[in-house]
């Protein structure tokens, strides 16, 4: 993949060797709710082969991490797993402390050797990092200097590398500050999300198909107008909640479970914008034609014109897959964000597996982002039957949004200052 052109350096311009470098990683995985452990190691492979460069040219390498959040704050667990799987993909040990800091931390990184690792606690055990401070503080780059997190760690360190894209819209301390002090670099997967997603976003292959779906629906609506206004999606292929939504807004009724679905998780705002979108692009966002819901405990299917009907809707239905296989297998470029149904159930995972099996066979230029997309293109699909498989999340919606990343503004600006 030809990696885009940015205005900062890639972290095999410097000389490593020797040299105390901080890596800024995103191995933030899901987690079984239950058992507490890792369920998916997508992001933690993809940061391995920088890992390894880093190590294999005599780094002294000590490297930040985050895992949960108080929006999920289930998943806010200790990095050990984290270091115990980054070591057996590496073949060589990953050192591990739960400390992020602290003295601790600041002992273990100063005894470092050439070609030595470790991993340290998880950055969200600091307030500095959570996004309720970040929401509510909304502090600069500069003003992040005195943070804990900075003024422990700038001191040991003669380079700071950031290969987390994933969380490129996080205007967190480990994120955007320590390139104010220390001279910064991207690791490969910095560029190459960024490379994937600028393929997607400024020069597709025509027609470009947008699968927007899952229960996170602001993400599909984060980057829907952007797209369709900016023809980079010639078609929006609408499941999930987001189909829902579509077909509301286009005047059909569902039935009052959806309406107080809907209302009771505030995502009945959004039915405005897609009545909006639905005038504006007329014919590019595809609703579902039937849907799939549960009684007596089995799956049955519905056409759109037999609706409404009290039942929660979890899943598209056949004559929906069908279409958007045809659509699919027609693309020239098809971008994935959000499952079709709840395929966690196997009664409504048909429409997931069939519609992601679609995107890992068709021609054209295939991206999948986002947690859900990556889990169920593991489930249903081998991942190396897509172009690409993204790592990010939020950070690619606002990528495809047109909007700034603050991690990308942040290596910018160090770009100019260590140059």
């Amino acid at each position: 993949m030809a990696e885009v052109s940015l205005g900062f350096k890639p972290m095999e311009a410097f000389d490593v060797k020797g040299k105390r470098v901080l890596l800024r990683v995103d191995i933030n995985s899901p987690i079984d709710p239950k058992t507490k452990r890792i369920v998916n190691e997508n992001r933690i492979q993809k940061s391995l082969p920088t890992i390894s460069w880093l190590l294999d040219h005599g780094a002294k390498l000590a490297m930040i991490a985050h895992q949960g959040d108080t929006l999920d704050y289930q998943n806010l667990i200790p990095l050990e797993e984290h270091a115990q799987k980054l070591s057996d993909g590496l073949g060589r040990p990953v050192g591990y402390i739960d400390d992020v800091c602290g003295p601790a931390a600041q002992k273990k990184v100063k005894e470092l050797a050439e070609g030595e690792a470790i991993l340290l606690g998880n950055l969200r055990y600091l307030c500095e990092e959570i996004s309720t401070f970040e929401n509510a503080v909304k502090l600069k780059a500069e003003e992040m200097l005195d943070t804990y997190l900075v003024r422990s760690l700038v001191p040991l360190f003669d380079l700071y590398i950031n290969d987390a894209f994933a969380a490129a819209h996080r205007n967190a301390p480990s994120m955007v500050a320590f390139q104010e002090l220390l001279p910064s670099a991207a690791g490969p997967l910095f560029f190459k999300e960024v490379s994937a997603l600028t393929k997607v976003m400024k020069s597709p292959e025509h027609p470009s198909v947008f699968v927007l779906g899952g229960a996170k629906i602001s993400d599909a609506f984060g980057m829907m107008e952007q797209v369709l206004s900016s023809g980079t999606a010639d078609k929006i292929l609408a499941c999930g909640v987001t189909g829902e939504v579509m077909l509301i807004a286009s005047g059909r009724r569902l039935g009052k479970a959806t309406d107080k679905f809907l209302a009771d998780k505030g995502l009945d705002v959004f039915i405005e914008p897609a009545a909006k979108y639905l005038k504006e692009y007329p014919g590019r966002i595809i609703a579902p034609d039937d849907l799939a819901y549960e009684e007596n405990g089995k799956r049955q299917e519905l056409s759109i014109e037999a609706l409404p009907k009290e039942a929660l809707f979890l899943d598209i239905g056949t004559k929906t897959i069908e279409r958007f296989e045809a659509e699919i297998k027609a693309a020239g470029t098809v971008f994935v964000n959000g499952p079709a149904g709840v395929f966690e159930d196997d009664k409504f995972a048909k429409g997931t597996q069939r519609v992601w099996q679609a995107i890992a066979s068709a021609p054209g230029y295939t991206v999948v982002g986002g947690g859900d997309s990556v889990n169920a293109a593991a489930r249903f699909t081998n991942m190396s039957d897509y172009s690409y498989v993204c790592t990010a999340g939020g950070a690619m919606v606002r990528f495809l949004s047109g909007k700034k990343l603050p991690l990308i503004a942040a290596m910018e600006k160090a770009g100019k200052k260590w140059k």
